[in-house]
Formats: C-alpha cells, sequence, structure tokens
C-alpha cells in the first residue's frame, strides 16, 4: 500500500454530510477510507445518515457526530470522538462555513458575530484540534472563497471572515511541520449548491458564470479531486491557499 494512499486512513470531515462534505466523503470512502461525518444540526441529519450508507456500501466504515462548530465543546468533542472510536485520525477537512451578501451599512452586530464564529473562529479551533488529534505525517484542508482575491462588494463578512484563516494555516503548517503534518486551504469559486443561490439574483449568478472558463460556477467535483491529492500525492505542499475557480480570481 502506497504511503500517500487513503487506505485505511481515517478522514474527518467537517460539514461532511452534503454538498462539497458529502461528495468528499462519499471519494474517500471509495478510495478505502474511514470517514468521520460531521453534520451541524438535526435539520441535515438525514443527509448525513444518507452520506454514511454511501460510504458503507464502499466498503468504509462510517461515524457520525453531530455540532455546532462555532462551539469549542463541539469540535473538542467531535475530534475526541474520532480518536476513541478509530484510534486515530489521519485527514481533517473543514468544509463548514456560512455565507452572507449584505452591505456593511446594513449589517448588524449579530450578523457580524456570527459570521466570524462560523467563518473563523470554528475554523481556527478545528484546526487546533485537528493538530492535538491527528497521527503524525497527517492532513488538514480548510476550504476557504475565491472571494479572498476579490475587490467586490456585498460579502464583507464572508469574505473578511474566512480571511483570517489563510495565516491560521501558515502559523500552523510552521507548529506542526516537525510531526510532517501539513496544513493547507482551497478556495473555490462560487460552487454550484444551494449554499450560493440563496444569496444572489439570476443577473448576478450570470455575471459570476462569466467570469470563469467555460461560462460556468465551480463545480464540487472538481473540487474533491483537489482535496484528495492534497491528502495524499500533494503531501509536500503545506502552508498554502490554492486557488481553484476557472480563473475567477487570481493573485
Amino acid at each position: 500500500m502506497s504511503k500517500n494512499s487513503l487506505a485505511g486512513k481515517v478522514v474527518l470531515v467537517g460539514g461532511g454530510a452534503k454538498n462539497l462534505g458529502g461528495l468528499l466523503s462519499r471519494t474517500v470512502a471509495t478510495e478505502g477510507a474511514n470517514v468521520v461525518i460531521h453534520y451541524h444540526s438535526d435539520a441535515t441529519k438525514a443527509d448525513a445518515e444518507e452520506t454514511a450508507e454511501a460510504v458503507r456500501a464502499a466498503g468504509g466504515e462510517a461515524l457520525l457526530v453531530q455540532g455546532d462548530l462555532t462551539s469549542v465543546s463541539d469540535v473538542e468533542h467531535l475530534f475526541a470522538t474520532a480518536k476513541d472510536r478509530f484510534g486515530g485520525i489521519d485527514v481533517a477537512v473543514n468544509t463548514a462555513g456560512m455565507v452572507l451578501r449584505k452591505p456593511i451599512v446594513e449589517t448588524t452586530e449579530e450578523e457580524y458575530d456570527r459570521m466570524a464564529a462560523v467563518n473563523a473562529k470554528a475554523a481556527y479551533f478545528f484546526i487546533r484540534e485537528a493538530g492535538r488529534h491527528l497521527n503524525d505525517n497527517g492532513k488538514i484542508i480548510t476550504i476557504l472563497t475565491a472571494l479572498l482575491a476579490a475587490f467586490t462588494d456585498g460579502y464583507s463578512t464572508y469574505a473578511g471572515g474566512k480571511a483570517p484563516v489563510e495565516h491560521f494555516a501558515r502559523a500552523a503548517a510552521k507548529e506542526f511541520a516537525a510531526r510532517g503534518i501539513s496544513v493547507n486551504n482551497v478556495a473555490p469559486g462560487p460552487m454550484d449548491t444551494p449554499f450560493f443561490y440563496g444569496q444572489e439574483t439570476p443577473e448576478r449568478v450570470a455575471f459570476h458564470k462569466s467570469q470563469a472558463m467555460g461560462n460556468q460556477l465551480t463545480q464540487i467535483e472538481d473540487i474533491v479531486p483537489l482535496i484528495t491529492f492534497l491528502a495524499t500525492d500533494g503531501w509536500w505542499i503545506t502552508g498554502q491557499t490554492i486557488f481553484a475557480n476557472g480563473g475567477y480570481t487570481t493573485r
């Protein structure tokens, strides 16, 4: 078995019930991994159970863990439960996030605090717990956004909340390097999932499509292989944010 294979490895997916996280959970199972599927609330429990069944059908073991990643105790519980069940964790991927499109002058303190908690605080403590619990030579990957390289309006709390995670990853990459743990971010363009459409008008959707190669939104099927690459043969890459968005933004 290749040391860069996912066969027999344990992959923990934050927000692993559906959309990008759900596809990732299914995909790594087909490559021989056991999967810890985190889901946020009862609203996504059915999706999580369906994804778990797909993991088992592919031959992997699946563990479901519910929790609010903005609660540090829930993040601690997630990693501790995974480690108790499988004895170790090899890859931790955080796909969770929250999007808000709203002018700065209309944004409330409550909205700001919630966006910062979901997009920055949760990511920080996910990385912290991964650093505490991952096996040596593990991999940590966080999903960010291509808007980090955009000059645009409306997404101050979304892109602004994601922005600190770039430095979290750089710091963690240095701190965890002695144990062979890589830490990276993937920054997709607007993804063709329900996560995106609620914030946009049809006209703006058309504009977003026009900014990427092929006149299309980012497809989750094109992001999952990049994540699995970083978790396997891309082990030498660390401390980076990789923009995968069809040329939607660059820097």
